[in-house]
């Protein structure tokens, strides 16, 4: 599942909120319960709503190490899932792969990174703050020329 589509999801959980939203809605989206075993492609594919497709990329590009069984075939265990489980989050937030990548390296970098780490998340939610009053600018100007001109341009005839 694509990330537009992944959003199409949380926004359809969501209904018509107004107001703070419950971080919930992100939980159920990506729920994977207590997962122990290992699992397939099309398993952590189901469990996630992501297509396998997409997570080959993610393991093709490094943002997850999957091993595999004995026939070649992948098998996620927890730590990949709960990985997966994150980037499948930080994309909904539309956080750029380069940034998950950057961010991946730090995790792997080990625990001296974690100031640079939450350095990352905080300009991520900044940003994300800033693209939250352009679009309710955006709506607030839509609404006003609907409201005023109900389609029209405004030109008199």
């Amino acid at each position: 599942m694509a990330t537009e589509d992944l959003m199409r999801k949380a926004l359809e959980a969501l209904g018509e909120v107004d107001g703070p939203m419950s971080i919930e809605v992100i939980h159920r989206l990506v729920d994977t319960g207590d997962v122990q075993d290992p699992m397939s492609i099309a398993e952590v594919s189901d469990l996630l709503d992501v297509s396998a497709h997409t997570l080959r990329y993610y393991e093709k590009i490094g943002l997850v190490t999957v091993d595999r069984d004995s026939s070649g075939h992948r098998v996620y265990g927890p730590e990949s899932i709960r990985r997966l489980v994150f980037l499948t989050r930080m994309r909904i937030s539309g956080m750029a792969i380069r940034d998950l990548q950057h961010y991946v390296e730090l995790v792997d970098a080990g625990e001296g990174t974690v100031p640079e780490r939450l350095d990352m998340l905080l300009e991520h939610r900044d940003t994300v703050r800033r693209q939250i009053k352009e679009l309710t600018l955006s709506l607030a100007a839509t609404e006003y020329k609907i409201a005023t001109y109900g389609g029209r341009t405004g030109e008199q005839e």
